[in-house]
């Protein structure tokens, strides 16, 4: 009889795809993949630490699961338990801490594992190279992640990412290629760009590459679908990269760049090498090439030492640009960041009270974006499960679309004609 085992993740994409990865390893080792909510024998809790938010959402899963199946074999993986896994092997019914490097031994790492309460974490700061996860297809998705970097060198004054994830290290591009077309021949027609800092992508070849390079080999592949990439720094978005995405029309017009302050003080102890008029002056140019591209920004709210008037700043800031999506992180005191030891720290109470002023902003530009679209045709993946008859889309500029199931299959390709507002995106009726 199989092992049963449920893969719950936190966090971003790249630690989606490595969930997906070690479901793989996992499935074709097998074991039988069941809900979190069914108590499996074997839960793997892949975690996030990005906050102190997300590391009590880590210990309330770990819990859970255990109320679950008071018997269950739990491993808990991810940046917290890169960053401190005793605390988390302190935690009842732990029976396993490993770190990210040790995702791509799951196997090994349970085969190894004959007693409760051990830790398996190298010091992830040590590594010069990344074995990319391979993977054939993405379970209960419509579109596939594939990883392309891991690690940063960025080192920004709040955050511990770096730490968890060790220096900038970069999939070849051949490996990079051969699973895209891998996972397209499969029948993903979205493909998305994943990693830790991929802006600088390449940077530790010897000789160099970039982003631009790898793209333009995808390019000359035989991949034929639609590609996205995820979050690139400002300062990383040169003129000629911006411009070949935005003429390219296999690669979605869907920025999603970093801001986290509108003003120059604050960017600056925050470690941030550009300036507001950069950054306003690069987002006028992108919608200037691409009028339609969704451009999402991340924001900070509440660092330490922020002014009523450096975040009022901010706001004004904020309004004059022209945006699709704000993703607002509250300051969180990351152990062993520089941020963490700054003087002037924010109260919770005005942290929250600010980021739900950016909030408003943020939902008043998403509604901008949105009204333009009514009435036109996007091109739009369908994606698993449906509420009252309807599945949700997604369309190239990562707008929500949702249109009636008994005429879209997941993982399928349409064009959508708008209708109308609905919930966080659209309702619309296939073309």
């Amino acid at each position: 009889m199989s092992t049963s085992v449920s893969i719950v993740t936190l966090g971003c994409k790249t630690n989606q795809f490595e969930s997906a990865a070690m479901s793989e390893q996992l499935s074709q080792a097998g074991y039988q993949q069941v809900d979190f909510d069914d108590g499996a024998e074997l839960v793997v809790v892949n975690t996030c630490t990005v906050t102190a938010a997300t590391d009590a959402q880590s210990r309330k899963l770990i819990r859970r699961a255990r109320r679950l199946n008071p018997q269950a074999r739990i491993v808990v993986t991810g940046c917290y338990a890169q960053i401190d896994p005793q605390s988390l092997n302190k935690l009842p019914g732990v029976s396993l801490v490993i770190g990210n490097n040790e995702k791509g031994q799951l196997l090994e790492c349970l085969l190894n594992n004959k007693e409760p309460g051990q830790i398996q974490v190298s010091d992830i700061r040590n590594s010069r190279t990344i074995e990319p996860l391979s993977l054939t297809g993405f379970d209960r998705r419509s579109r596939a992640f594939v990883q392309i970097q891991n690690g940063c060198d960025a080192f920004c004054s709040y955050c511990i990412i770096p730490y968890a994830r060790g220096r900038s290290r970069s999939v070849p591009i051949s490996d990079v290629v051969s699973q895209i077309e891998k996972l397209s021949a499969n029948g993903y027609p979205e493909i998305v760009l994943t990693g830790i800092h991929i802006g600088h992508y390449g940077q530790d070849f010897q000789p160099k590459v970039d982003l631009l390079t790898l793209l333009k080999s995808i390019e000359q592949s035989s991949f034929m679908g639609r590609l996205r990439l995820g979050s690139i720094e400002p300062t990383e978005l040169s003129e000629t990269l911006y411009h070949y995405i935005a003429d390219s029309d296999w690669i979605c017009p869907h920025f999603h760049i970093p801001l986290q302050a509108g003003n120059d003080e604050i960017l600056r102890r925050m470690n941030r090498h550009y300036s507001t008029d950069f950054f306003a002056a690069l987002i006028n140019k992108i919608h200037s090439l691409r009028p339609d591209a969704a451009i999402g920004l991340d924001v900070i709210s509440g660092f330490p030492g922020e002014t009523s008037a450096q975040f009022e700043h901010t706001c004004r800031f904020l309004e004059k640009l022209t945006f699709s999506h704000l993703h607002v992180f509250p300051f969180s005191q990351r152990t062993g960041t520089p941020a963490a030891e700054m003087p002037d720290q924010l109260s919770g109470k005005v942290i929250k009270t600010r980021a739900a002023l950016l909030r408003e902003i943020g939902a008043h530009k998403k509604r901008l974006f949105l009204s333009r679209f009514v009435g036109s045709q996007l091109e739009v993946v369908a994606e698993g499960g449906e509420v009252d008859r309807l599945r949700k889309g997604l369309s190239q500029n990562y707008l929500p679309v949702w249109v009636p199931s008994e005429f879209a299959q997941p993982g399928e390709l349409y064009t959508v004609r708008v209708d109308s507002l609905f919930k966080d995106g659209f309702l619309g009726q296939l073309v």
